[in-house]
């Protein structure tokens, strides 16, 4: 249990202050060489550096390594690897708008290394129920999950610091979880995203200085849901990303296809106050943003603290759902 708390501290201590000392040389980096957008939704629309991906991947590199210096586990390099390579299909994206098809096919493959090593456990617990013994169809689940968490993270990348701030909710909750079903050493690898996500939040959140792009939120989603699988913790990594999840169904639902978010109608507009509202377009997609606005025009930052506030719901009933896995009927 030592070595546990002091890997614990640690590994939060390195996932947070790299990323926390690294990023401002990295936006004054893409500033000198012009690698910024504009945020249309801020007054003046300001230029800003993106994507922070690179610094977001190797803080969760370094830090999982340092946990993989105290317990050496094939699930913390499947974690590693499966993250690393999100990564690479996301600066790609980055780097070149591709079609909508490019990044679920693409972080497929990503998960094969969560199979080869057999970082997994072959069935899915429920709350209450039990568990579930799937072998064949949970190869399956693993190949799509990490697409579903990388992608739902991505949708939700519209306002300053939502995806950044909202990984880190769901990631400490889910830390929480696992140490609740004492799986320890996945709980801090767990931990280690968290603080990544929350120092990235420093430079991320409103007005933001940096986008951390999709090679960031691909980063943040691939890694959460490699996490959920080699932590045996599917259902509950489900419950803490549920307003995310949400906004992907209404999007998929409205839209009907696949898409890149940056070809699709923006679902809100900007007022002369910098208030976003909801657009009566019909043929703009539905997103937990377009609801939370739909009574009343709102601010970036009013918006975002909605969706924390979802978020740490989430959260809260994801612990509690690890707490039921113990109870059975």
């Amino acid at each position: 249990m030592e070595n546990q708390i002091i890997a614990a501290v640690l590994v939060s201590i390195v996932a947070f202050f790299t990323v926390f000392t690294i990023t401002p040389f990295l936006i004054k980096f893409l500033e000198k060489r012009n690698l910024v957008v504009k945020d249309y939704n801020r007054k003046g629309g300001a230029m800003v550096a993106r994507p922070g991906g690179i610094f977001i991947i190797i803080g969760v590199i370094i830090s999982e390594l340092v946990l993989y210096a105290f317990f050496p586990s094939i699930h913390i390099l499947a974690i590693v690897i499966t993250s690393s390579l999100a990564f690479c299909v996301g600066i790609v994206d980055d780097r070149r708008v591709m079609g909508g098809w490019f990044k679920p096919v693409a972080l497929a493959f990503c998960a094969i290394p969560i199979l080869l090593f057999g970082a997994y456990d072959p069935g899915l617990v429920f709350p209450i129920f039990g568990s579930v013994n799937i072998p064949v169809l949970y190869i399956g689940l693993v190949i799509f999950m990490i697409p579903i968490t990388g992608n739902t993270i991505n949708s939700i990348d519209v306002l300053n610091g939502v995806a950044s701030g909202f990984t880190s909710i769901a990631s400490f909750a889910l830390s929480a979880a696992l140490f609740v079903m004492q799986n320890y050493e996945i709980a801090i690898a767990s931990l280690a995203l968290s603080f990544v996500a929350l120092a990235f939040y420093k430079y991320h959140k409103f007005p933001s200085r940096i986008f951390p792009g999709d090679s960031g939120v691909l980063v943040f989603g691939a890694t959460y849901g490699a996490i959920a699988i080699v932590g045996h913790v599917e259902v509950i990594a489900a419950v803490a990303l549920l307003p995310a999840i949400m906004n992907s169904f209404l999007f998929l639902s409205s839209m009907k296809k696949i898409v890149e978010h940056r070809q699709i109608k923006n679902p809100t507009f900007l007022s002369d106050d910098y208030k976003l509202g909801a657009t009566h377009d019909k043929d703009a997609p539905i997103t937990i943003v377009r609801l939370i606005v739909a009574g009343k025009p709102m601010t970036e930052k009013e918006i975002g603290f909605v969706i924390f506030k979802l978020a740490a719901f989430s959260g809260i009933l994801a612990v509690i759902t690890a707490f039921l896995m113990g109870v059975r009927i």
